[in-house]
């Protein structure tokens, strides 16, 4: 029975997250002709009132983000053309990151160099993961596919570093910047700010859920080798 329980606390700990913000998301993606705009439309509207004309607004099927390399805010169909709370909220908050780019935030360099690299290290680690009994049983010494074990994890853990450095710039992105402009500049009526402030708790912790879902994979790992 404890077992159990355990189980199903993880459970809800890892995925409980996730549903969250998905409800959060949906709660408020009802249309709303009153509003002024779609979310991709504040977008650009945003990125030209602060000079970031060079900046593209994107249409995507690849999820809400900024990219860096391309500058270009990228939002899903429903968000780039939907006239809701969720798609302005969203749309501000993936401008802030924008914004965060452009006042050469560190912060924001550090996690874009090391998700640059996060998709190579986690293939690489699986390849070294993959190989650890193949290298103990030809080499029979233990001490080197510990050292190949714990080579391999670092690597993986190299995408929790980026969760959490993550987690400050979208607490920024949400609170910091976007909020704000989308309350004290009018874009929104005072009415509809509760709404706004969860659609952009949800955008924050969206990485959350995805670092506890890392995290679960990388307790899954060492489990490949047994």
């Amino acid at each position: 029975m404890l077992y159990a329980i355990l189980a199903i606390a993880v459970i809800l700990l890892i995925f409980g997250p996730q549903a969250w913000v998905r409800n959060e998301m949906s709660r408020h993606a009802t249309p709303r002709p009153d509003l002024p705009g779609t979310g991709g439309e504040l977008a650009r509207h945003l990125l030209d009132r602060f000079q970031l004309g060079a900046v593209k607004v994107e249409s995507t099927a690849a999820g809400d983000h900024y990219d860096p390399i391309a500058q270009a805010v990228r939002l899903s169909p429903e968000n780039h053309d939907g006239r809701s709370i969720t798609a302005v909220a969203v749309a501000a908050h993936e401008v802030a990151h924008a914004i965060q780019h452009a006042q050469g935030s560190t912060l924001f360099a550090l996690r874009t160099m090391l998700a640059r690299f996060l998709g190579v290290f986690d293939k690489i680690a699986m390849a070294v993961l993959l190989t650890v009994p193949l290298v103990m049983a030809i080499t029979h010494v233990p001490a080197i596919g510990l050292i190949q074990f714990g080579i391999a994890i670092a690597m993986l853990g190299v995408g929790l570093v980026v969760h959490l450095v993550t987690l400050p710039l979208e607490l920024d992105a949400s609170f910091g910047k976007a909020l704000p402009i989308l309350t004290t500049e009018g874009y929104l009526d005072q009415a509809d700010v509760p709404a706004a402030r969860g659609v952009l708790r949800a955008a924050a912790f969206t990485y959350v859920a995805g670092a506890l879902i890392g995290l679960l994979n990388f307790l899954r790992f060492p489990r490949i080798i047994r």
